[in-house]
C-alpha cells in the first residue's frame, strides 16, 4: 500500500533529520537535509525551494529558483548514516508555474508510464535491472598538464598472486574466473550480505547476490522487478547503499563500466515486460521462445533505435571500453533465446506466462536509470506501433560465426561520440507523448560532448607513451 504524507510524518518520529533527494541529468543523487521538526503534511503540498543553477543539466543562473515536491511513497530510513535520518525522494517543479520541470529525469520516467497507458498497448510495465559493480581495496587516479595515471588494487586481484607480502595467502581469482567460487577465494561474501540486508531494510526486495566473472571483487546483487519509476528509484537506493556499506567495510565500490583492462566490465542488463491489467502481453505459448508478436515488434523497436538508445543507456566514454567483443559484452544487434552475445535475449528459465520478458543487455550502471528505462520503453512502443520486424532470431554463438555470416550482423557503435550523433539524428520516437523534450535532449547531448567526449578525446593516455614516445 502506498505511503501517505501522514505516514511519512509518523515515520519521522523515529529520526532526527530528513534528507531530501533528487537526481541530476547525468544520474547522480543530490540532496540537502532539514531537521525533522520541519517535517509536516503541509510540506508535501507546498514543497521546498532550492537553487538549481549548480545542478548539472538544470537551470541557468538567471532562472535558478526551483522547487522540490516530496513523494511520500518513496520514503525510507537511511541504513548507513550515524544520525537517524529519513530519506524522501522528490520531484523537481518550477516554482512559478508549479508544473513539473521537463529536465527532471524522474518526471520523464513518470511521463513514460503515463504514455504507455495512453497508447492502449498495455497498462503497466515491469523492470528488473542487473547492475554489476566492483569493490576495490585501493583506488588512486589523477592527472594534469604533464601527467595522467590510475592505480587499482584488490586483495582478490590475480596480479597479487606473486606479491611479496608476508603472508600472501594465495587464492586470488584469475581473470574471468570469478563466477562463482566460494570463500575464501570470494572474499566479499559478508560485505555483499550486509549490502543485501541494508537494501531490504530500505524496502528494496532482493532475489540473489553473487561474485561476478571478473577478478578483483566484481559483484552483482539482483533486485526483484518493479514498475518503471519505482525501479529507477530503487537503482538509486541500490547504488547509494552499495557505495556506503562498502566504505564502512574498508572497500570502495564503483559502477564504472570498465575499470580493469583485460577482464569483464560491469553491465546492467535490463529485463522488461508489458502488462494489460493482469495479463503479460509479451507471452504467447506458441511463439518463438514463448513470446508474442507484440513482444517481437517491441524487440524490433529496440534493435532499430539501439544506436540512439545507447546514448542514454551506455552514456560514458568508458562504456565503449566494455562494449567490445570477447568479454561477454552484447555488441551484436540481434535477438535470441539464451544467447548472451545478442543485444536482446529472451530468458527461458521459466515457462510461466508471468516470467516471460525481454532482456536488453547493452545498458551499464553508469546510466541515469530514469532516462534509460523510459527510452527503452519508448523504443519498444515505437516498434509495436509500427510493427517493426526484428528479423530472424540468431541462436548460434555470435562470436564464433564464420566471417561471411558474422559480417551480416550489425554491431553497436564504438564510441560515445557515435551514439550521441545517433541520438541527435534519431529521437522522434522519444518525443511522443511529451515524454522527452527537445530541450532536455539538446541539453543532454551538449553536456556529454562538452564535459566527456571532448576532454577525453584531446588528452594523451599513458599507453600512448608506450606506443609513440620513441617515434
Amino acid at each position: 500500500m502506498a505511503k501517505t504524507a501522514a505516514d511519512v510524518v509518523k515515520m519521522g518520529k523515529s529520526v532526527k533529520m530528513v534528507d531530501l533527494r533528487f537526481t541530476d541529468m547525468p544520474g547522480t543523487w543530490q540532496h540537502f537535509s532539514i531537521p525533522v521538526g520541519q517535517l509536516n503534511e503541509e510540506l508535501f503540498e507546498e514543497g521546498i525551494g532550492f537553487d538549481g543553477s549548480s545542478i548539472r543539466g538544470f537551470k541557468e543562473i538567471h532562472e535558478s529558483d526551483m522547487l522540490l515536491i516530496l513523494d511520500p511513497d518513496s520514503a525510507f530510513i537511511d541504513q548507513v548514516l550515524e544520525v537517524p535520518t529519513l530519506v524522501v525522494v522528490c520531484d523537481v517543479y518550477d516554482p512559478i508555474t508549479r508544473q513539473p520541470y521537463n529536465r527532471d529525469p524522474r518526471y520523464v520516467a513518470k511521463r513514460a508510464e503515463a504514455y504507455l497507458k495512453q497508447t492502449g498497448i498495455a497498462t503497466s510495465s515491469f523492470w528488473g535491472p542487473e547492475a554489476e559493480f566492483f569493490m576495490f581495496n585501493d583506488v588512486r587516479y589523477g592527472g594534469g598538464i604533464n601527467s595522467s595515471f590510475y592505480y587499482i588494487d584488490s586483495v582478490e586481484g590475480f596480479w597479487n598472486s606473486g606479491t611479496d607480502v608476508r603472508p600472501n595467502m594465495g587464492g586470488q581469482i584469475p581473470n574471468k574466473r570469478g563466477y562463482f567460487p566460494v570463500p575464501p577465494m570470494d572474499t566479499q561474501q559478508d560485505v555483499r550480505s550486509k549490502i543485501v540486508m541494508a537494501l531490504e531494510q530500505a524496502g528494496v526486495e532482493i532475489e540473489v547476490h553473487h561474485h561476478e566473472v571478473a577478478t578483483a571483487g566484481q559483484a552483482e546483487i539482483d533486485m526483484r522487478f518493479d514498475s518503471l519509476t519505482r525501479m529507477a528509484d530503487k537503482v538509486m537506493i541500490y547504488k547509494y547503499l552499495v557505495k556506503n556499506v562498502a566504505r564502512k567495510n574498508g572497500l570502495t565500490a564503483t559502477f564504472m563500466p570498465k575499470p580493469l583492462f583485460g577482464d569483464n566490465g560491469s553491465g546492467m542488463h535490463v529485463h522488461q515486460s508489458l502488462w494489460k491489467d493482469n495479463t503479460n502481453v509479451f507471452y504467447d505459448e506458441s511463439g518463438y521462445a514463448g513470446i508474442s508478436d507484440l513482444a517481437k515488434y517491441y524487440i524490433g523497436g529496440l534493435l532499430k533505435h539501439s544506436s540512439a538508445l545507447l546514448a542514454l543507456a551506455a552514456p560514458t566514454t568508458n562504456s565503449y571500453r566494455r562494449l567490445v567483443p570477447g568479454f561477454e559484452a552484447p555488441v551484436n544487434l540481434a535477438f535470441s533465446q539464451r544467447n548472451r552475445s545478442a543485444i536482446c535475449r529472451i530468458p527461458v528459465y521459466s515457462k510461466s506466462p508471468k516470467a516471460k520478458r525481454i532482456e536488453f543487455r547493452a545498458p551499464d550502471p553508469s546510466c541515469n536509470p530514469y532516462l534509460c528505462f523510459a527510452a527503452l520503453m519508448m523504443a519498444g512502443l515505437d516498434g509495436v506501433q509500427n510493427r517493426i520486424d526484428p528479423g530472424e532470431p540468431v541462436d548460434k554463438d555470435l562470436y564464433e560465426l564464420p566471417f561471411e555470416e558474422a559480417k551480416k550482423i550489425k554491431q553497436v557503435p564504438g564510441s560515445l561520440s557515435d551514439v550521441l550523433n545517433a541520438l541527435e539524428a534519431d529521437h522522434e520516437f522519444l518525443l511522443k507523448g511529451d515524454v522527452f523534450t527537445s530541450d532536455l535532449l539538446d541539453a543532454y547531448i551538449g553536456y556529454k560532448r562538452e564535459t566527456e567526449v571532448d576532454p577525453v578525446r584531446i588528452r594523451p593516455t599513458p599507453y600512448e607513451f608506450s606506443l609513440y614516445f620513441d617515434v
